[in-house]
């Protein structure tokens, strides 16, 4: 008998999650429409030449590849020497950012100048699964194109800010770093520039392996060890300073006039959103490196000390948009990850009570004409109720199990008697009071 479990690292959902995943993607909808943000749906599955050389090295290799179909993926298999790029040539969509860099240089001409969309589809990650990490997940993303404005920081950082406070997390903060910053620091530790994606990727990992697993990787990584102690160095060692501070810090160990300029542009972030909800958030890390490849400028990442890993995160990617137009186009975007959101929501117990189903269920009792019950519950629903009908004949205490089980909080009692008089008890479940109300007492009850 074939397996009813959906595929390793992805899952249905049943009715209660479905709820709690539109409450909280309603949520980000609206305050996304609140900055002014448009909204972009991509398809699931895109061009291998898309995707491919976009993510980084281990991108690359999580990527979902869409085999040939038919007599296609049949004459490649003939070929001598078959690989990977003989048998596919689509890939499932690996994240939201390089679609709508796509979708930019596709339309660009069709759509503002400057671009503010908001995208919250499902992207794939061929991942080992585990505890809040899956293969098949949601992201939630904001991006502005078209302009070079710390103005275009300022609107992702605090529409995500926005966002978290509003579905009600709390104790969070909001990294920040530039990608201009770990490049000087990786220079001025003397590691050779060749080297400098390898190095983002073992720093990228301090959060999860520590200083000590770093370093090893480094070393690893063919980085001279006495170089591995300088990143580390300045990369981990100015946790105790507050920005101010860290960012003088940085000025002294990077004379470099590139590195400079990027403190200038964290300085200026920090300056702009004093006032806003970001502006307490905001917290210069060194550390952070963010392992996309795509990134060019500022960098965000959502931590807290209430869990591990992160909401989401962010960037300035300036050249990404040309490697599809041939155009620069400057881009800044901030990506949230609805699972770790809602696994976290669920395990605080942070949901209100949500409306699943029907509010009220109409139980009817013995001889009751169903052309009346059914154009009872017609009016009902135009007047905008949910209503739900039991639809077998049973006992009323049945009809009733039911519609408590449903979690639905009422129920209409509709005999002979209360069609001809049209009067209806309605019972609240809950609290088990019940009045008799005619059809206009209903609808304001109910509503």
């Amino acid at each position: 008998m074939a397996s009813t479990k959906p595929p390793s690292g992805m899952r249905d959902y049943l009715p209660d999650a479905v709820t709690k995943r539109r409450y909280v993607m309603g949520k980000i909808e609206t305050t996304y429409r609140r900055y002014g943000f448009l909204p972009l749906e991509t398809p699931t599955m895109e061009n291998l030449s898309t995707l491919l050389g976009k993510y980084g090295e281990e991108g690359d290799q999580l990527l979902y590849r869409v085999l040939h179909r038919g007599e296609k993926l049949s004459r490649a298999l003939t070929q001598p020497g078959v690989g990977q790029s003989d048998l596919a040539e689509l890939g499932l969509r690996y994240d939201l950012t390089v679609p709508l860099a796509r979708v930019v240089a596709q339309y660009g001409n069709s759509l503002p100048r400057i671009f503010k969309r908001f995208q919250i589809q499902p992207v794939w990650r061929a991942d080992r699964p585990a505890k809040g990490r899956f293969r098949e997940f949601y992201q939630c993303d904001v991006d502005i194109t078209g302009t070079t404005s710390p103005i275009a920081e300022v609107e992702v950082v605090s529409a995500t800010c926005d966002v978290l406070t509003e579905l009600g997390f709390r104790n969070f903060s909001i990294a920040l770093n530039h990608r201009v910053i770990l490049r000087s620091m990786i220079e001025a530790a003397g590691i050779d520039a060749a080297l400098e994606g390898t190095a983002l990727v073992a720093i990228d990992k301090l959060d999860k392996i520590g200083v000590d697993g770093v370093r090893d990787e480094l070393t690893q990584r063919s980085i001279a060890e006495a170089a591995a102690d300088q990143l580390l160095t300045m990369t981990a060692g100015a946790d105790t300073l507050d920005n101010a501070g860290r960012i003088e810090q940085l000025r002294e160990q990077l004379p470099m006039p590139e590195a400079q300029d990027a403190l200038n542009d964290i300085a200026t972030l920090l300056e702009l959103t004093a006032d806003t909800a970001a502006g307490t958030r905001l917290c210069l890390s060194p550390a952070l490196a963010r392992g996309l490849s795509y990134y060019t400028g500022p960098i965000f990442e959502v931590i807290s000390d209430d869990f591990s890993g992160s909401l989401g995160g962010g960037g300035r990617y300036d050249n990404l948009v040309g490697m599809f137009s041939g155009k620069q186009v400057p881009a800044i975007g901030f990506s949230l990850g609805l699972e770790r959101i809602l696994m976290l929501m669920e395990e605080a117990a942070m949901f209100p009570d949500l409306q699943m189903g029907a509010k009220v269920m109409i139980c009817t009792l013995a001889d009751t004409p169903l052309t009346s019950v059914v154009g009872l519950a017609n009016r009902l629903r135009q007047a905008g109720i949910m209503v739900e009908i039991y639809p077998e004949q049973a006992r009323l205490g049945r009809q009733l199990q039911a519609a408590d089980a449903m979690h639905i909080p009422y129920a209409l009692i509709v005999g002979p008697d209360e069609v001809s008089q049209q009067q209806y008890p309605l019972k609240d479940l809950a609290s088990g009071e019940q009045q008799t109300l005619d059809e206009a007492g209903l609808i304001t009850a109910l509503n």
